[in-house]
């Protein structure tokens, strides 16, 4: 995976666990849903880096 695709999965990610962080004071719902993106958005991280891996093999 190239450096620029790593660098936005993961800014990406803190972004959402910041969202996650700061919505758990106003509502739980939202902060729910922004759980399931962060994780969404870390397995969509590891599915692309394993599917650039597996097609440069």
């Amino acid at each position: 995976m190239s450096k620029t695709l790593s660098l936005f999965f993961a800014i990406m990610s803190v972004a959402l666990m910041l969202a996650t962080a700061f919505s758990l004071s106003h509502n739980g719902w939202l902060a729910l849903l922004f759980s399931i993106l962060t994780v969404g958005m870390i397995g969509t991280g590891f599915v692309v880096k394993a599917k650039l891996r597996k097609s440069n093999s």
